[in-house]
């Protein structure tokens, strides 16, 4: 009889019960062990195989670097004047939820409180209205501006208050101690979004010298704790900022502001549109004014329409005319075709061999004048006929030695090359009127770089703003000079002089003359596109350079569209007469010597 019961294989072990406690036991201790191994091998890499990586990138979470921008550098004129400068400044601001928290005590007692008492204390310190302050210092706002440039001594002031909620921010203000006194030529600043709370130069010598004035910011990097607080026994490293340059320019301020206030009345008493005038240095090239009308007050630059915040002088093109007939001259004395005492016989009109027929500007009839007389009568007819033995290559190499149709590299950033087409796209009228100063356009400097040239024994010298650099140190980088160019002879320099003269002394510049200085210039009476696009703007000039005998300034005056007479000889000449009389009085110019002979003008 079978036995009942349990059957089992034989040789199999009983299967564990996890319920038992001694097995749970050994699942935890194996668990354990190998979270420990883990541990283990996670600590070898932090310390060992990681160690140097993981530390690097733990210090980079700790450090905090700051920049440290430099004070924009000043700029002067010749003798250190100060043009544009900058200073330290803050914006104040307010976090008004502070704000709302803040009380001031006083032997236990509550004596200020909130933003209506914080008004009343920081109005008269910002120099606001206590009521508009504060509507700015109500709020849930956690960041408000309430104040702009605000002094040192302003914030000190603040500070003291200990007003929680209210903190500044560190900038820097440009400001321009002379107003519009050169504002054309010195420019302007503003704000750019990649570098917030630095000035960047926009216009005139602070864009041109936008590197040298700004210098090389410094920076601060250090470790700090949680919080944000400086660890003191942490990485501490700091980089200087390096000052930018000074930069020296060549105008004198005082002879600027002259000019610049001589000019403003000529406008206003001719009925003049604009006006530009021209003050050069004949020997170096050095600008001691350039004066515009309506100059911009770089403090201000928005009250200015953004069209006159240039310089004209260096943008505006304009047909020089008469002016210009003094390179047709210079050629015809330089290749030798005529002499000053040569004659000619110059009708109304004339009409020359592809019957193009030019006229004078008033009917004279038949004047027989030398070459001399041709310029000092400023005859058209007279000056295409001395023109008739210049090839057109050869009026466009004389145009373009004495400076036309290029820039002259003073350094204002929006300078004009002004219009010089090659000659071989003259037309049959244009291949005749480049004679006399049409078909060709200039800006002012480069009317006034002709005389210079002239006046220089022939020898032209590039025009410059800039004196040089003045380092932080005190050292001082003059600017580099361009290589001068000698267009035409000392000879036919001394001839042409001579003929100047004659224009203030017999010719159509008598108005230029100045009392004890011999004076040698030019008149004019030429066209400018006008708003309508076309050559509809009257350009009344004159050039003069003074003294005649030694040259040491030149002069260039321009009026548009002038009511009171079109012709230089009558509106722009006084213009000159005064402000070259000023220049020579601040340089302390000598006056002239004895008077020479000079050339005759007409024949019988």
């Amino acid at each position: 009889m079978p036995v009942r019961g349990r059957v089992t294989s034989v040789g199999a072990a009983p299967a564990p019960r996890v319920g038992n406690p001694r097995n749970r036991q050994r699942l935890i201790t194996l668990f354990s062990l190998a979270l420990l191994m883990a541990f283990a091998v996670r600590l070898v890499m932090i310390q060992g195989v990681n160690a140097a990586e993981l530390s690097t990138a733990a210090l980079e979470n700790r450090l905090a670097t700051t920049t440290d921008e430099p004070l924009r550098a000043d700029i002067v004129d010749r003798n250190g004047v100060v043009l544009a400068t900058s200073a330290d400044r803050y914006h104040v601001f307010v976090n008004q939820q502070k704000l709302k928290t803040w009380e001031h005590t006083q032997n236990g007692q509550v004596i200020a409180s909130g933003p209506l008492d914080a008004a009343e204390i920081l109005a008269p310190i910002l120099g606001v209205s206590e009521s508009e302050l504060s509507v700015e210092l109500v709020g849930d706002k956690p960041f408000h501006y309430i104040a702009k440039y605000v002094t040192p001594e302003q914030w000190d002031l603040i500070a003291e208050e200990g007003i929680y909620g209210v903190d500044r921010e560190p900038v820097t203000e440009r400001f321009y101690p002379n107003g519009d006194i050169a504002g054309n030529i010195v420019g302007f600043v503003g704000g750019r979004e990649d570098r917030q709370g630095v000035d960047w130069g926009l216009a005139g010598i602070e864009a041109s010298f936008e590197d040298e004035l700004l210098g090389t910011p410094g920076s601060l990097t250090y470790e700090r704790g949680r919080g944000g607080t400086v660890i003191p026994t942490g990485v501490l490293e700091e980089e200087a900022a390096v000052p930018g340059s000074k930069v020296q320019l060549t105008i004198d301020r005082d002879i600027q502001y002259y000019t610049q206030e001589r000019l403003a009345q000529a406008v206003a008493e001719t009925g003049s549109s604009a006006g530009i005038v021209v003050m050069e240095d004949v020997r170096t090239g050095e600008i001691l004014a350039l004066a515009d009308s309506g100059s911009v007050d770089p403090n201000d630059p928005g009250a200015t329409p953004a069209s006159q915040r240039g310089s004209s002088a260096v943008e505006d093109v304009f047909e020089p005319g008469s002016t210009a007939k003094v390179i047709t001259v210079a050629a015809a004395l330089e290749e030798g075709l005529f002499t000053p005492t040569s004659r000619f016989v110059a009708p109304y009109e004339y009409t020359t061999d592809n019957n193009q027929t030019f006229k004078d500007s008033h009917d004279y009839g038949d004047q027989k004048l030398t070459l001399a007389g041709i310029l000092a009568k400023s005859s058209n007819t007279g000056t295409i006929q001395v023109g008739e033995g210049l090839t057109e290559a050869q009026r466009h190499q004389y145009l373009t030695d004495f400076g036309f149709g290029q820039r002259t590299g003073v350094g204002l950033p929006t300078e004009s090359a002004g219009i010089l087409h090659p000659w071989e796209r003259w037309d049959g009228r244009t291949e005749w009127a480049v004679l006399y100063g049409q078909g060709v356009s200039v800006t002012a400097l480069q009317t006034s770089q002709v005389f210079q040239t002239v006046a220089n024994d022939g020898v032209r010298v590039a025009p410059t703003l800039v004196k040089g650099l003045v380092q932080p140190d005190g050292t001082v980088v003059e600017a580099e000079a361009s290589e001068p160019v000698q267009v035409i002879s000392e000879e036919t320099s001394d001839q042409l002089m001579l003929m100047l003269e004659d224009v203030t002394e017999s010719g159509t510049g008598s108005l230029a003359k100045i009392d004890g200085y011999r004076v040698a210039g030019k008149t004019g009476t030429a066209e400018a596109v006008g708003p309508s696009g076309k050559l509809d703007r009257i350009v009344a000039s004159f050039v003069g350079v003074a003294p005649a005998d030694d040259p040491r300034i030149v002069v260039s005056v321009i009026l548009f569209d002038p009511k009171s007479s079109i012709w230089g000889g009558v509106v722009a000449a006084p213009v000159f007469s005064d402000v070259a009389t000023f220049g020579l009085q601040a340089l302390r110019v000598p006056p002239s010597g004895p008077a020479e002979e000079l050339y005759p003008t007409t024949w019988e």
